[in-house]
């Protein structure tokens, strides 16, 4: 075992009716991993760990629940506070902030509101939307790509999927996500189950967060006053987020965006090209 797999600090944050847990690993400049403490370190390079202290951290929609919650438990600005939260319980000053997929938004807004706290943004994988608009565009990429394998292996893998969610509702999210690997991965025959054993999810905090207040995002909103630079890394063969071109209209709304396009990756290239996505990411740290 390295010494970056031995030098994990792991404990919980109490925050409301939920245990937000955490853990720290590697060395270097903080940066916030927003997501679940137990699936993000997975998908992260152990040579990231030699650059940076990677502080892996729950949001309420992975977090174990100590009691019954509320609708209002769960929005985005409570997850905002529970960010801020993390980092004044670790004491933390200033982070680089990394959402992938959604948590890219978290990573976002957060920076929008405490931009004093955060030195860099970090969104992988993320559309500009989950609006209707936005997912026909995704729609229309996957139906006019030209890869019948990969169409043929997600039918395969669909004509499951009713049943393992009706057998376990509440982890109908984690399903979701292993049965649309042919819309994940570059490697459409990658099976995913092994990155989510063992993750908590709570489905009501999803339902709302993926299904009500990222569809009705609005990026642009304060982008004007968000002096902080961002790095937004897309996988060419991504096919559950919006596409590449759908960034378009915002991108001069922004004060310092830097886009990077993985050739060979689909909606994780921190995994897929990892040693590619890590020399991307510190070369466009140092140079910021």
């Amino acid at each position: 075992m390295s010494d970056s797999n031995r030098a994990v600090m792991r404990g919980t944050i109490p925050s409301g009716p939920f245990e937000l847990a955490y853990s720290i690993e590697g060395e270097g400049t903080p940066a916030l991993v927003i997501g679940s403490a137990v699936y993000y370190p997975r998908v992260f390079s152990q040579s990231l760990r030699q650059s940076l202290k990677l502080v892996f951290v729950d949001h309420r929609g992975f977090a174990q629940p100590t009691g019954a919650y509320a609708a209002s438990d769960y929005t985005l600005d409570v997850v905002l506070d529970d960010i801020d939260l993390v980092r004044r319980h670790l004491g933390l000053e200033k982070v680089i902030v990394i959402g992938h997929s959604g948590h890219g938004y978290m990573a976002l807004e957060y920076a929008k509101r405490y931009p004093q706290h955060v030195s860099h943004v970090v969104m992988i994988a993320t559309g500009p939307s989950h609006s209707a608009a936005h997912q026909a565009a995704t729609e229309q990429y996957w139906q006019e790509s030209v890869c019948p394998e990969r169409k043929a292996r997600l039918d395969a893998d669909f004509v499951g999927l009713p049943a393992e969610i009706e057998a376990a509702p509440d982890r109908r999210f984690v399903t979701f996500c292993v049965r649309m690997g042919a819309r994940s991965w570059y490697d459409h025959t990658f099976d995913a189950a092994p990155l989510w054993e063992g993750v908590h999810v709570n489905m009501p905090v999803f339902d709302h967060l993926w299904g009500e207040a990222f569809r009705d995002i609005d990026i642009a909103q304060g982008l004007d006053r968000l002096d902080v630079p961002v790095f937004l890394g897309l996988g060419r063969y991504d096919y559950l987020v919006a596409p590449y071109a759908t960034w378009a209209p915002y991108r001069e709304q922004f004060r310092d965006l830097t886009v990077r396009v993985f050739e060979k990756s689909g909606h994780t290239p921190q995994f897929e090209e990892s040693a590619l996505f890590d020399a991307e990411l510190l070369q466009w740290l140092s140079s910021r």
